[in-house]
């Protein structure tokens, strides 16, 4: 079965880290955000992806070829339309009489797709939420969903759409964006997903939910934190350094090096980074940094980038160096 993953945004939110990386790469709990989805969708059975990509398209196809040998069909969005216009732009590449899986690449899940993969009808992946106003949103009734409307001024339901769609036919689904982009039907200036399938639910397609109850954000520094801490209790106990202690959990790449340092808990440590004379903890180290002779917390230090000096909260981009007096 095919996948549709869109990963074309530019992850405003979290620079400075996606100047010189996208998003889906950064890194949480040991691994980038899309290697997570990856590893769902593979274990699911998924041995085909239509990858979106835009900004910094290309580090997401080299890590995606490098990591993974399952066929990508890479698309390039160079304008930003909206969701539907990126999913419309894979038409070519999809057997619209086949079922197809949309999920989008920079929110990490925890759900068993096992079952929805083998539904008899199309299905939403849904999750309540408290503010439904930043979210496409569901309105069911006896296990259908009546009516779907996009980001809601009023709220009318808090069962939000959480980027996880099954179809059983692709084919409605792309007819129903053509007639979005022929009409030029917009909502808040983007060709938006949830008005294609609500245009799909008019036409008389039938769709039930399921529930997500493991749904990450990783939109911006505080979310991408929190979300490595949630997934890094999922991974298992890190062995002991010699000088140092290890709060579990943690996550520390096999060629780091750490030198009288205390990490953790909640706390991933980057391939070929050097911790010396430091505390971290609730942070993320990334790739080849250099911390030492500070103690760091709730924060993100990009890939080659160097710490050194006393206690402060960090959040610095790839490349950087502060010295702290």
């Amino acid at each position: 079965m095919k996948a549709i993953i869109p990963v074309a945004g530019v992850g405003s939110r979290l620079r400075p880290h996606t100047f010189s990386h996208p998003k889906v790469l950064l890194n949480v709990a040991g691994k980038p955000i899309i290697g997570h989805i990856m590893d769902k969708l593979i274990a699911a059975g998924i041995d085909e992806a239509i990858v979106i990509v835009g900004y910094l398209g290309y580090m997401v196809e080299e890590w995606l070829l490098k990591n993974y040998s399952i066929k990508f069909t890479f698309v390039n969005q160079p304008d930003r339309l909206g969701l539907a216009h990126a999913i419309w732009m894979c038409k070519l590449f999809v057997d619209q009489e086949e079922p197809l899986l949309i999920i989008l690449g920079d929110t990490i899940f925890d759900v068993d797709l096992d079952p929805v993969l083998k539904s008899a009808e199309s299905t939403l992946g849904v999750k309540e939420v408290e503010d439904p106003r930043r979210f496409g949103v569901a309105i069911t009734e006896n296990g259908k969903i009546l009516k779907l409307v996009e980001k809601p001024d009023t709220p009318i339901s808090n069962l939000a759409i959480v980027g996880l769609y099954f179809l059983l036919k692709a084919g409605p689904l792309f007819r129903s964006i053509d007639h979005l982009i022929e009409h030029s039907i917009m909502t808040k200036g983007e060709y938006q997903l949830t008005d294609a399938l609500e245009l799909m639910i008019e036409r008389g397609e039938t769709f039930t939910t399921f529930p997500v109850s493991g749904w990450y954000d990783c939109g911006k520094p505080e979310t991408l934190l929190s979300t490595n801490e949630i997934l890094l209790k999922k991974n298992n106990p890190v062995t002991a350094y010699p000088g140092c202690i290890i709060n579990q959990p943690v996550f520390i790449g096999k060629k780091a090096t750490l030198e009288n340092a205390v990490i953790g808990p909640n706390t991933t440590i980057g391939e070929g980074a050097v911790i010396s004379n430091a505390i971290v903890r609730s942070s993320i180290i990334g790739n080849e940094a250099r911390v030492s002779n500070i103690m760091l917390d709730q924060s993100i230090v990009g890939n080659n980038a160097v710490i050194t000096g006393n206690p402060h909260e960090i959040n610095i981009g790839d490349y950087s160096e502060i010295r702290v007096g």
